[in-house]
């Protein structure tokens, strides 16, 4: 009914950058809040930045001042800008929106962030 796809994962140089889109599509009539999370091997999945349907944001202490997120609700897409990247950034980065009456959440398959240092 509803899928999330991420894109734009890979692998930089500590101090580098890059961009994460997650486009949702199918049944997204009703999409509320759109946001990513983290998972690094043999550890937790953590919340890294939420972004409402307001537009208003939410960050991980860990990322505030470098990891921007942002939303385009015309293509159902939201976005992080990830900068000054550093190896402890390295993790599967998952994206997530609840979306429905009633709300629904839903995930990506994740997408592989590696920074080398």
């Amino acid at each position: 009914q509803v899928q999330l796809v991420e894109s734009g994962g890979g692998l930089v140089q500590a101090g580098g950058s890059l961009r994460l889109s997650c486009a949702a599509s199918g049944r997204v009539f009703s999409i509320n809040a759109m946001g990513w999370y983290r998972q690094a091997p043999g550890k937790q999945r953590d919340l890294v930045a939420t972004i409402s349907r307001g537009g208003s944001t939410n960050y991980a202490d860990s990322v505030k001042g470098r990891f921007t997120i942002s939303r385009d609700s015309a293509k159902n897409t939201v976005y992080l800008q990830m900068n000054s990247l550093k190896p402890e950034d390295t993790a599967v980065y998952y994206c997530t929106s609840t979306i429905g009456a009633p709300l629904r959440q839903y995930w990506g398959q994740g997408t592989q962030v590696t920074v080398s240092s």
